[in-house]
């Protein structure tokens, strides 16, 4: 339900805060004093498009907030709690400001929001019902929405859709395949080249490394060995290595150090020396002793090289790209091969079928279903608006199957008695057509799970005795929901449980519009003025007040 809504600085509101009860209450006022605003207002905090032109000229942001109630065992308190946007208290808090550059930011709770999650939440809280709702029932595609709606069917309607869209998708997949088999055989083969040929190279990364490492040893082994002995050889020769003559001067220097020991510590180091020399110089033997001088292994490893830099070039690849385009050729031949499995994918496309009949059939059982207590109920709610003797039937045309189904829909209506059912835009008048959406949306706004409902003006090209049965009917609806109309109707005015009024003002140059809940008095003027005009007289003033009292 609908607590309060504050406005600032959107469209003629400078600055407006409301508080709102349960049941049936109206907002009336003159013409052009923006009373269908606050149902701007309202769609605006609900995640409706917003653009800069809803700024008050003049301000630099508009900014409207609602408060809602959310009881914590409610299926709107479940979705706050999965989108960590829960509050307080049982208390939900929409907030939506717009930029006068046209950005807008959207707040649940107190948390950014976007405005799909601001209209997510909505859909718990609002159903809105705009002044020109009655001519969109001439649009098949709304009456198959209404009756949808009104058989709770929503979820199988979009499940039938993705149905229907994934077996179309199958049909594709199985002619584009019939139509490419041939294009398909040569990419394949082309692909089957290449997955042998790297396949052939057995290559890795680490192998290639290895490899490229022992063919640079192998191509300079005859370098290498003789680089090896050459420098053991500097180092250990007879009388002439280093290591000889080092160890000759260390015995030299180990004499003077014995007359004077500050001889001690180079005397280590050059012992030191001695030793590393001498042990470099066995590492050098040993890893002469290693090398080979090895032809047919260089030749063995030239080759692999080959192999590989030529099968690169081939597909103008670096050899450290094969390894992943490898995986690739075989992923897109593994594609292939489901792609040419004709008898698979016809499979696939049969069983793609029969799960969108599946949900299709579904689907036309809960609107048969439905139609047949549609028509009683929208029938029984023409009778009490003057239409004694009118039909209403939902038509079930079978048609190809489509993403809404195996039928089309078709609302048919009998005016008055004697006369024959015919589509609805074929058949009823203006007024009628009004009456006739009045009666559907306050049917489906009883099956409506959202505790508050909006009518802007749904009483439009309504009037006389009908007007009151319209009042009627919204005030029963307020027994069990909060119902807000904006309505004309004196008739329709006098049967809500409060009553508020929009009235326009002059402000410094500048139109302003402002809301007030009216007391008894008030209301009666205000009723009086309704059915007078500007004018008012005793006579309507009275009126007034018996309506009110009635």
């Amino acid at each position: 339900m609908l607590l309060s809504l504050s406005i600032v600085d959107f469209v003629l509101v400078e600055r407006l805060a409301l508080d709102f009860s349960p049941g049936f209450s109206v907002l009336t006022g003159e013409t052009g004093a923006g009373k269908s605003i606050l149902f701007d207002a309202i769609s605006l905090v609900l995640g409706e498009r917003a653009d800069a032109g809803v700024v008050r000229e003049g301000a630099a942001r508009a900014e409207v907030a609602a408060e809602f109630a959310a009881p914590a065992d409610s299926g709107l308190a479940d979705w706050l709690r999965e989108n960590d946007l829960a509050g307080d208290d049982d208390v939900l808090l929409l907030r939506r400001v717009v930029e006068a550059g046209g950005r807008s930011r959207g707040f649940v709770n107190g948390r950014p929001a976007t405005a799909q999650q601001l209209k997510a939440a909505g859909e718990f809280l609002v159903d809105i019902h705009g002044q020109h709702a009655h001519y969109s029932l001439l649009k098949t595609s709304e009456q198959r929405r209404l009756l949808d709606a009104y058989a709770g069917s929503g979820e199988l309607a979009g499940a039938t859709a993705h149905a229907y869209r994934n077996w179309r998708e199958a049909v594709a997949r199985r002619a584009a395949a019939e139509n490419q088999a041939g294009e398909q055989d040569a990419e394949r083969e082309r692909l089957s080249w290449i997955e042998q040929e790297l396949a052939g190279l057995d290559f890795t990364l680490d192998g290639w490394q290895d490899l490229r490492e022992e063919h640079t040893r192998l191509a300079h082994a005859a370098d290498l060995l003789g680089g090896a002995q050459s420098a053991c050889d500097t180092l250990e020769a007879d009388e002439a290595g280093v290591v000889q003559r080092l160890r000759g001067l260390r015995a030299s220097l180990a004499d003077l150090a014995a007359i004077d020991s500050a001889l001690t510590e180079p005397l280590a180091l050059l012992e030191s020396a001695t030793e590393t020399l001498h042990e470099a110089a066995r590492e050098l033997s040993r890893y002469a002793d290693r090398v080979e001088l090895d032809p047919r292994a260089l030749d063995l490893a030239e080759s692999r090289l080959t192999a590989v830099q030529t099968a690169a070039r081939k597909l103008r690849l670096r050899p450290e790209e094969i390894p992943e385009h490898l995986a690739d050729t075989r992923a897109q031949l593994q594609r292939l091969g489901a792609a040419a499995d004709l008898a698979a994918l016809a499979r696939a496309e049969a069983d793609a079928e029969q799960c969108f009949l599946g949900q299709a059939r579904a689907l036309s059982k809960q609107r048969q279903a439905a139609a047949g207590k549609l028509e009683l109920a929208v029938s029984a709610a023409m009778q009490q608006l003057s239409m004694q003797g009118g039909r209403f039937e939902v038509g079930l045309v079978p048609g190809s199957p489509a993403a809404h189904g195996l039928e089309e829909v078709e609302f048919r209506v009998s005016p008055h008695a004697g006369q024959g059912v015919k589509p609805l835009a074929k058949t009823a008048s203006g007024g009628e057509l009004s009456r006739i959406g009045l009666a559907l949306q306050t049917v489906l706004s009883g099956t409506s799970g959202a505790p508050t409902l909006l009518f802007d003006e749904v009483d439009s090209g309504i009037g006389g005795g009908v007007a009151e049965i319209v009042g009627r009917l919204l005030a029963e609806l307020g027994g069990s929901r909060q119902v807000l109309c904006v309505t004309h109707l004196p008739q329709v005015a006098a049967r809500a449980a409060r009553h508020y009024q929009v009235s326009k003002q002059n402000r410094d140059g500048r139109a302003v519009s402002g809301v007030s809940l009216m007391n008894h008095a008030e209301r009666v003027e205000e009723i009086a003025r309704m059915l007078g005009g500007v004018k008012l007289t005793d006579a309507t003033r009275a009126h007034a007040e018996e309506m009110l009292t009635a």
